[in-house]
């Protein structure tokens, strides 16, 4: 006969249930079953009870059934345009730790770039059940919105700001804008821009327009040969530099829609013999952790992207508990001075 280990043979044991939670913390049932919901009006200290007598005693709630009789799945949904852009790896990153705070988890996905893409990432959360919704820029698949609308979800965009949708960000257009208008205070005339795809992307297609505008306020303008649209990272910087270099003489400063972008550019302009700032300035966006330790160190237009995070989290949590919120929230970027900027030389313009 098969000699097998006690503890096989011994039955198993009862799994914890939510009133074993309730009698380690301390509770009514009731309370535990408000915490495990998210619910508001709970004390802190007693949120804190009841978490730690849930992990202690390897309580799993029964997600499926709790979601059938309180309509709440836990959990909020997040699309991104590209999850390997630092920016958008903040604004996951204090989400997430703000909707951890408050109960639930986040279920983030990627769009590329692409609104049927997005469309389809959305859907497939929506359909798998979640709570709420975070959404960058204010261009999205007019179904998307439909879908939403028809789920009874609350939905949040960041990144840019929107006169119809909740939203948390900022004005593309203006901070875009500061930057050129601070190139034009150095003496610069000949003004490039290398951005990533706008094709369905209102924040660098705003960008672009902002810098336009603050060249044509001057009377000056954004030649076609210096406005260069490329795919995103080192690589794509290094291309849209090279690019503005055929026929004509070259800008003296570039606008970069990312410093992954601007990088790229510096790599180039080394490359060819030319020296930062002192032939070329270059400014980037996002203030990547790595900016400032570039040679020269980057100027770039500071995305306060961990600000956004959390405020569209507590936008999110707010609305799913019933609470009021603004629609509208502002967080301005602002433009961080470096050495990669300078006056041009005389004979450049």
């Amino acid at each position: 006969m098969l000699d097998l280990p006690d503890d096989i043979l011994d039955p198993p044991a009862r799994s914890p249930v939510a009133r074993d939670v309730a009698r380690r913390a301390g509770v009514s049932t009731a309370t535990v079953s408000r915490v495990l919901n998210g619910s508001a009006g709970v004390r802190a200290d007693k949120r804190e009870a009841v978490m730690r007598a849930a992990q202690d005693l390897g309580f799993v709630a029964n997600g499926a059934a709790r979601a059938l009789s309180t309509r709440r799945f836990m959990a909020v949904g997040a699309v991104v345009p590209n999850i390997e852009n630092e920016a958008f790896v903040r604004v996951l990153s204090s989400v997430q730790d703000r909707l951890r705070q408050a109960g639930y988890t986040l279920v983030a996905a990627n769009a590329g770039y692409d609104l049927e893409d997005e469309l389809r990432e959305a859907t497939f959360l929506l359909e798998r059940g979640v709570d709420g919704l975070m959404l960058v820029g204010d261009i999205h698949h007019p179904d998307l919105y439909a879908r939403i609308a028809r789920s009874g979800i609350p939905m949040v965009q960041t990144f840019s700001l929107s006169r119809d949708y909740p939203c948390v960000g900022f004005d593309n257009a203006a901070s875009a804008a500061r930057a050129a208008n601070y190139l034009m205070d150095l003496g610069h005339r000949r003004i490039g821009v290398i951005s990533g795809l706008r094709k369905d992307n209102d924040r660098g297609g705003a960008r672009v327009a902002g810098i336009a505008q603050a060249l044509a306020a001057r009377g000056l303008r954004l030649a076609p040969e210096h406005d260069i649209e490329i795919s995103y990272g080192i690589g794509g910087g290094r291309d849209g530099f090279r690019q503005m270099l055929v026929g004509g003489p070259p800008p003296t400063a570039i606008i970069c829609g990312t410093d992954q972008i601007a990088f790229g550019a510096m790599i180039e302009a080394r490359a060819r013999g030319l020296s930062v700032p002192g032939d070329l300035s270059v400014i980037g966006h996002n203030d990547s952790d790595f900016a400032p330790f570039l040679d020269p160190p980057l100027t770039t237009i500071r995305i306060h992207s961990a600000e956004i995070g959390c405020a569209a989290g507590d936008h999110l949590i707010a609305r799913i508990q019933g609470r009021p919120v603004v629609r509208l929230t502002e967080i301005d970027a602002e433009l961080i001075l470096r050495a990669s900027t300078a006056p041009p030389r005389r004979d450049g313009g």
